[in-house]
């Protein structure tokens, strides 16, 4: 399958204090996997190592062909283009329609040709479900459709990776079910998921590799099922 993100030896700190250390860890393309641990104990922070938001204090990360630990910050642009971020804030535009905050990834990627930015952005809601709301706008939306476009906003480009930092936090747990069947899914469409969360529920409902941060290490809790 190829390999999507590859962490080795990584260690995050914040001044003095150490948050995680001697990290490693790999996905492969297609496949998902939980983040988990308590407030505090380095999820986020991991997270944003992974996008370029947070510079290591040693080890590597790769996404794809993207070393990211030691780019640029005028090549942060092209390593987000091969990957997708979904947050538990939606951070919709609220003037534009479902289509324009869709659209705008690409466009602001370097996509220019009209018609294939139309095909994509149409397929994408159509993936997750929104097809029928492509023109409402985000205060006339529901939390859940409120989350499927931001996951249709980070997934439209074809990344190879999708990171979430605990997507279904602001949603009921019947919607949050159907987002989390909904990220599943993308790992089936052969995206790699690295989905970090709090919630057990999701653990239990749809098992997958679990990730926990504790104590400054991340461990394999479990394979999942």
């Amino acid at each position: 399958m190829g390999t999507a993100l590859q962490i080795t030896d990584l260690s995050i700190a914040y001044g003095e204090r150490t948050i995680l250390s001697n990290v490693s860890f790999s996905l492969t393309k297609g496949e998902f996997a939980y983040l988990t641990g308590r407030t505090g104990s380095g999820k986020t922070s991991l997270l944003r190592a992974i996008y370029g938001d947070l510079r290591p204090v040693k080890g590597e990360i790769w996404v794809g062909s993207y070393r990211v630990d030691t780019l640029k910050p005028s090549e942060l642009p092209f390593l987000r283009r091969r990957m997708g971020i979904v947050f538990q804030d939606f951070q919709l535009l609220p003037y534009r329609t479902v289509y324009e905050n869709v659209a705008l990834t690409l466009e602001v990627t370097g996509w220019r040709d009209r018609k294939k930015i139309r095909e994509q952005v149409m397929d994408t809601l159509l993936r997750v479900g929104l097809l029928a709301r492509k023109d409402a706008y985000p205060h006339e939306l529901s939390g859940g459709e409120q989350q499927r476009t931001c996951i249709a906003r980070a997934l439209v480009g074809s990344p190879i990776l999708l990171l979430a930092d605990e997507p279904t936090g602001n949603l009921d747990p019947e919607v949050g079910a159907q987002i989390l069947a909904l990220f599943h899914q993308i790992a089936r469409w052969g995206t790699a998921v690295l989905l970090a969360t709090h919630n057990l529920q999701h653990l239990r409902d749809f098992p997958a590799p679990v990730y926990l941060c504790q104590d400054g290490k991340l461990l394999v809790q479990s394979g999942g099922g």
